[in-house]
């Protein structure tokens, strides 16, 4: 039986102990820490620990331990128990300040030693993370509603399936406001005023560049850019104004100047990038559809590999606020397809391997639901090989997708997280959910029997016999550090 809270106290233990622990929260997939000091984790002995399957950023402050979905929820909930208990014990003023949770304020993460690409992204996914689950419902919701429209039944109910999905991504911006204040070390509720300016109807009887501006122009990029500008206005009040006037004059400047410079400069300026982005993916599927495919298929599981994938989130979401769908999740989700076909092969090529193969049976479910950490972890890149030709699988994936784009036939998602055989409720196209739930099926299939064929002709080393697992010299897997 599954021991949640052991496996709390043992990560908590081989992160240096709850001192050293900073900031805690999670994705789907990942319990999320940041530490003070990276030299005292115990990385081996991390990767050891029953339930986990892999972890990522050893080394640096930012440490991600993968734990799967809905074990991570739990862990996640022990450990902040467990950090919120020893800050008890040891006293409030000794402790407070000194973690943060999904909960509590910001802590600066300190010095990282990933480059400020990867560092910065890493932080911009932060801020989209929480707000998954809410972006996952409300696309379900939508679909639902949509395939009851469409089918004619219950139309005293679609009105409201309607309201209750799209209540979110009408405010979705003073969301992501709140968070990137968070996130960034601001006060998020002043993130989440500012950034609201942007959804607000008023903001229509305001000219800037010459042209009225519309409610919800620049979407979730602008509010990101209005919290930031929010967060640093506020620290620069903070380190000038005395206490008795920091109250009052504080949240007054962040607001007025961060507002204005929203209405004035920044609403227009993510506009402009939110129509290039929108531009530039369609322009890329009908023009090059196949061949991107082959690209964005074939690259997605070395991102999921490294945890940047999240960095694609304000991208989606941009798309879904433009077009009612994004594009591109249906391509990258191609990739967790030919991993899963490269499982398979692995699993009737070794087939005296009694451990993998058990692994692999264990793993196989998330896989085929686009969660692919367990097979990434404990298959594939230990491997070696096998991560490569599951990489060509979702290329063929990919390809096939895009290049029904090219016939204009687009398929797209409306709401972000899942893939594999959770994105079917939430497909649709611009020639509605039949044509697409079809092409993406079709890929599915094509990422599944290319990577099962790819594994099974260059996934071994020349001469490894049947049934017998190929030498491997090192089982940690590559890159993860």
């Amino acid at each position: 039986m599954r021991n949640d809270t052991a496996t709390a106290t043992a990560v908590l233990a081989l992160t240096g102990g709850p001192a050293n622990v900073r900031h805690v929260t999670h994705c789907l997939t990942r319990l999320r820490l940041t530490v003070t000091d990276p030299a005292a984790v115990d990385e081996e002995a991390l990767r050891a620990l029953p339930g986990v399957l892999g972890v990522i950023g050893a080394g640096t402050p930012s440490l991600q331990v993968v734990l799967g979905p809905g074990v991570v929820d739990t862990v996640t909930a022990e450990v902040q128990r467990q950090l919120a208990a020893g800050a008890r014990a040891q006293g409030v003023g000794a402790r407070a300040g000194a973690v943060e949770t999904d909960e509590g304020s910001h802590s600066p993460t300190g010095p990282s030693r990933k480059g400020p690409l990867a560092a910065s992204l890493s932080r911009v996914a932060n801020v989209f993370v929480p707000l998954i689950p809410a972006l996952v419902g409300c696309g379900i919701v939508a679909g639902v509603g949509g395939l009851l429209t469409n089918a004619g039944w219950l139309p005293g109910l679609t009105p409201a399936l309607a309201a209750v999905a799209s209540g979110f991504m009408a405010l979705i911006a003073v969301f992501v406001g709140y968070q990137a204040a968070k996130e960034f070390g601001g006060t998020p509720i002043l993130g989440g005023a500012v950034a609201a300016v942007i959804v607000h109807p008023g903001v229509a009887k305001v000219t800037a560049f010459g042209t009225h501006l519309s409610p919800g122009q620049g979407g979730v990029l602008g509010a990101l850019a209005a919290a930031l500008l929010a967060t640093r206005i506020e620290k620069w009040c903070r380190g000038r104004l005395p206490g008795a006037l920091d109250v009052l004059l504080t949240p007054t400047v962040t607001v007025l100047v961060a507002g204005l410079a929203t209405l004035y400069g920044l609403m227009y300026a993510a506009g402009a990038v939110a129509t290039a982005i929108g531009t530039g993916a369609n322009w890329l599927l009908t023009t090059t559809g196949a061949f991107a495919g082959l690209i964005l298929g074939g690259l997605f599981l070395p991102l999921v590999m490294l945890g940047l994938h999240q960095a694609l989130i304000p991208i989606h979401t941009t798309l879904i606020e433009q077009q009612g769908y994004t594009v591109l999740l249906p391509l990258l989700a191609m990739a967790g397809a030919g991993q899963v076909g490269g499982a398979l092969a692995v699993y009737v090529r070794l087939r005296h391997d009694t451990t993998l193969r058990a692994t692999i049976r264990s793993a196989l479910p998330a896989g085929l639901l686009g969660v692919g950490e367990p097979l990434i972890y404990g298959v594939s890149l230990p491997l070696g090989r096998p991560f490569v030709t599951a990489c060509v699988g979702g290329a063929a994936g990919g390809g096939f997708v895009g290049f029904f784009a090219m016939l204009g036939e687009k398929v797209g998602a409306t709401a972000i997280g899942p893939s594999g055989w959770a994105l079917f409720p939430l497909l649709t196209g611009n020639q509605g959910p039949a044509p697409a739930i079809a092409i993406y099926g079709g890929g599915l299939l094509t990422a599944y029997a290319v990577g099962f064929a790819a594994t099974l002709a260059f996934g071994f080393p020349r001469g490894t016999a049947t049934g017998t697992t190929p030498p491997v010299t090192d089982r940690t897997p590559a890159g993860s550090a």
